[in-house]
């Protein structure tokens, strides 16, 4: 078994711009061990501030409640024992000791000889055994140390392999590694201290982390670190979605990861951190299962032949076949069986030709456009893109100091109904009137999950805007576009067509 340890929150959130409260950390934490279920976490560092110390004792004040405590760790310092008292004060259980891998660090840094620093690491591990803490210890700069002062970092390791530590954990702090570079030193530790745990901590600015994490557990590593979507300082850590794909398909490593929790968990930190998921990323992007040639969708109909073992369901997630100038009559057929729709060959060779048109103009086409391209191209006699609703008029008030206004009359089928709200945003406004009618009527309304705005680099003030909505109705997902100069009417013709496909 390879055991896991997440540090989201604490190196996750050394990412510029991301900060988590306390309610947001106790929240990841418990996706972390109840849904993940990684085997490790580790939630802050010691002495940082007092909100940091709220924090963490409000996790293992949950920690402890529910059987996670001995999972809750927290990094300290080699300070003659003032981590260890903010640890022990906040309820906290392990400490996962930083010090110095490598040769440069301890003089340049400490100005302190190897012999000093390994005196001062060994006088606070007694410590802390002292005050009931379990303790871990990080070779700061590890793999530096491996490169450059070999010597210094088994003369480190000489006097920590007998000390009671649970677990030596292995940084490659600056990201350096190349997987030769990463067996060979992985292995040589693991070697020469066969009664030890080591945990292999990757950071990925040569974007080679994953390829890293691969050649330590084939090293023997015990333990491995990661991020929820690799968050971290400069380019990040080695995202966990990275992680369970190496670990269950190539290397056949047992692991404690729920495959069918990932998705949830990603999503969720995405939407607290603002750092947003590459729309590329494996298993957790947009187009992780998005296919878009033709060629790919046809074989997939006759076979699977475009499909291989990461098979989008045991992520919670479905296959997908995108629109654009590549797509083929399979690409459109998918869609339309989803959306319950059929057309004869006349149609659907028409259809297939507007949408190659579209993507030729960068048009950005999504399945839930499809009824409104088959209208426009059938001259409207298509009945599942009919508009039943449409705006009569609207009226938007901003004014400074006050609440934004909306005043909205909408005719739905015939019928006119007119409601006006106030929100925090003009949009915002707009969307409590149009949910006013709604309720008014007994309709239900779909929940906004994302908004998305594009404008053009070098854009001007009177530059088209491209909204994208992303909506969910009865645990159905699906997006609508409006495209404007001004971007409070590009959402709202966003959620017009949203209206319309859900009527």
């Amino acid at each position: 078994m390879i055991e896991i340890m997440d540090t989201t929150l604490r190196d996750g959130e050394q990412t510029a711009g991301v900060s988590f409260n306390a309610d947001e950390k106790l929240a990841i934490t418990r996706l972390l061990l109840e849904e993940l279920k990684v085997n490790r976490i580790e939630v802050c560092s010691a002495r940082v501030s007092s909100g940091e110390h709220e924090a963490f004792a409000k996790i293992c004040e949950w920690a402890s409640t529910c059987g996670h405590l001995d999972q809750v760790e927290a990094l300290g310092f080699v300070d003659n024992g003032l981590s260890i008292d903010w640890i022990v004060s906040a309820g906290g259980r392990v400490m996962n000791l930083l010090t110095k891998g490598s040769l440069r660090h301890v003089t340049c840094q400490l100005h302190k000889t190897p012999q000093e620093h390994r005196d001062d690491i060994l006088k606070n591990i007694a410590m802390a055994k002292a005050k009931g803490l379990e303790v871990n210890v990080y070779l700061e700069d590890w793999s530096n140390g491996m490169i450059d002062s070999p010597d210094y970092v088994h003369f480190l390791m000489e006097g920590l392999k007998d000390a009671p530590v649970r677990r030596i954990m292995l940084p490659d702090t600056l990201g350096i590694l190349n997987p030769d570079q990463t067996a060979k030193f992985c292995r040589s530790m693991v070697e020469k201290y066969p009664g030890l745990h080591f945990d292999f901590h990757a950071h990925n600015d040569y974007d080679l982390a994953a390829a890293n994490a691969f050649e330590a557990v084939r090293a023997g590593v015990k333990g491995l670190h990661t991020t929820v979507n690799g968050l971290g300082e400069r380019t990040g850590n080695l995202p966990v979605a990275s992680l369970v794909g190496i670990l269950n398909d190539h290397l056949g490593a047992g692991n404690s990861l729920d495959e069918k929790k990932l998705m949830h968990v990603c999503r969720y930190v995405e939407t607290i951190s603002g750092v947003r998921i590459p729309s590329n990323k494996p298993l957790v992007g947009e187009f992780a299962f998005t296919q878009t040639s033709g060629v790919h969708a046809d074989g997939d109909k006759k076979g699977g032949l475009y499909q291989n073992s990461l098979i989008p369901e045991r992520f919670g997630r479905h296959r997908h076949y995108a629109l654009g100038k590549t797509s083929g009559k399979a690409n459109i057929v998918k869609n339309l069986e989803q959306l319950g729709i059929s057309l004869t060959a006349e149609q659907m060779k028409l259809v297939t030709e507007r949408v190659v048109e579209l993507g030729d103009k960068k048009e950005s086409l999504s399945p839930e456009d499809l009824p409104f391209i088959i209208a426009d191209v059938l001259k409207g006699d298509f009945s599942a893109a009919k508009e039943n609703i449409r705006i009569v008029n609207y009226n938007l008030q901003l004014t400074r100091g006050m609440r934004p206004l909306a005043n909205l009359r909408l005719n739905i089928s015939g019928s006119e109904y007119e409601e006006s709200a106030a929100g925090d945003g003009q949009y915002d406004a707009f969307m409590k009137a149009l949910w006013k009618i709604y309720d008014r009527l007994g309709k239900k309304h779909p929940k906004l999950t994302d908004y998305v705005v594009k404008i053009p680099p070098g854009g001007k003030t009177d530059a088209l805007v491209e909204t994208t909505i992303t909506w969910d109705l009865n645990g159905r997902g699906f997006k609508t576009r409006g495209i404007d100069s001004d971007q409070t009417e590009a959402a709202i013709k966003a959620t017009m067509k949203m209206l319309n496909m859900i009527e």
